[in-house]
């Protein structure tokens, strides 16, 4: 037996596996739910009230899907160039830092003009996060993984002293949380008395962008170079290094404005506890997702809809919401193992193949 690469993965291939693990992973998770006791429908059912039972539901869904969004497409655009971007958790608190640094009181500034300024702001502050370790790998040979991962902790660090010094609300009864967010540097509401706010839009508007110029650009097609094959896009007269630099500073921008979507948009002032582990599950997003700015969307919207209906489902059956986390694994794996089939064929050899 033996591993053959296939010529070229359909079209039904690349859409049909995502979707094949996400509904796979959700029958795999019928088996610890049948051995907790619960009936599996009923809970399945529970989880798609907790998704679409209600117009709140439904919000609250997106209102989680929103940063995943961000993340998403920060490590996607990352990994296209194959440059492992792991650091979107401290660049999306860098973001936040800047958003809270900027909007409370810096600037006097109506709104149309302070939400661009934060939002700038934010994405300078996660692009300054990645742009390091991006200059380590090409330029010393760095292991990327390495460093981003360990400066996520750094940033949490630096956080926490941020959060006990300058950053500090006076007015916050000694918890550790900077001020609140001016109301011009609020983003708006896109529904009455609910929590989805602005955040969503810019998402979209950001995907649609990525997708724009991943497939049409110049831009574009360098950074698919580079991810398939430095060696020949340096032989091409592509600038290898160039191009994840400037692959690292756009997805570390894209996770910063993740974190000013979460304070200025949820929030509204930043405490240590903003991000439940987004930076992280924007991989997962991304790894669903096949490395695509659509699909992205799509991806994030169903580990959103994953860990929200799981907690309906927790409160109703009471059953751990922790199924959330196994599901998502579970997608995750089942992902990896397709995508692994629709690249590669197993064939048989026979015995006087060399």
């Amino acid at each position: 037996m033996r591993i053959e690469p296939r010529e070229a993965p359909s079209r039904w291939w690349t859409i049909g596996v995502p979707m094949a693990s996400a509904l796979l992973a959700l029958l795999l998770a019928a088996i610890p739910l049948m051995a907790a006791g619960a009936n599996v429908f009923e809970a399945y059912a529970h989880m798609a009230k907790g998704i679409f039972g209600s117009t709140f539901a439904f919000t609250e869904m997106l209102t989680r899907a929103t940063p995943l969004i961000f993340t998403g497409l920060a490590a996607t655009l990352a990994f296209r160039a194959k440059l492992w971007n792991i650091g979107a958790e401290g660049q999306l608190y860098l973001g936040a830092m800047a958003a809270v640094t900027v909007g409370t009181g810096l600037i006097d500034a109506p709104s149309l003009i302070l939400i661009p300024i934060i939002l700038l702001a934010g994405a300078a502050a996660g692009a300054a996060g990645m742009a390091g370790p991006a200059y380590l790998k090409t330029r010393f040979g760095a292991d990327e993984v390495v460093t981003t991962l360990l400066l996520n902790f750094i940033i949490l660090i630096f956080l926490q002293m941020m959060l006990e010094g300058p950053l500090k609300d006076p007015m916050g009864m000694g918890w550790p949380q900077s001020e609140p967010i001016v109301d011009n540097g609020i983003l708006p509401q896109l529904m009455p008395r609910m929590r989805l706010h602005a955040g969503l839009i810019i998402a979209l508007v950001a995907a649609a962008i990525a997708h724009v110029m991943l497939s049409n650009s110049v831009w574009g097609f360098k950074l698919r170079a580079v991810g398939e094959n430095a060696a020949a896009a340096l032989h091409a007269g592509i600038g290898v290094k160039r191009t994840m630099m400037s692959a690292a500073i756009v997805s570390g921008a894209v996770a910063g404005i993740a974190g000013v979507s979460e304070v200025a948009g949820l929030r509204g002032y930043l405490t240590t506890d903003l991000s439940p582990g987004f930076g992280y599950t924007g991989i997962v997003v991304a790894m669903l997702a096949g490395l695509s700015p659509i699909g992205v969307v799509i991806s994030a919207v169903f580990i959103a809809s994953v860990f929200v209906g799981a907690d309906t489902m927790s409160r109703a059956m009471g059953v751990s919401s922790y199924l959330a986390d196994l599901v998502v694994a579970l997608s995750l794996i089942c992902v990896l193992i397709g995508g692994f089939i629709a690249r590669y064929r197993i064939t048989r050899t026979n015995k006087g193949d060399a």
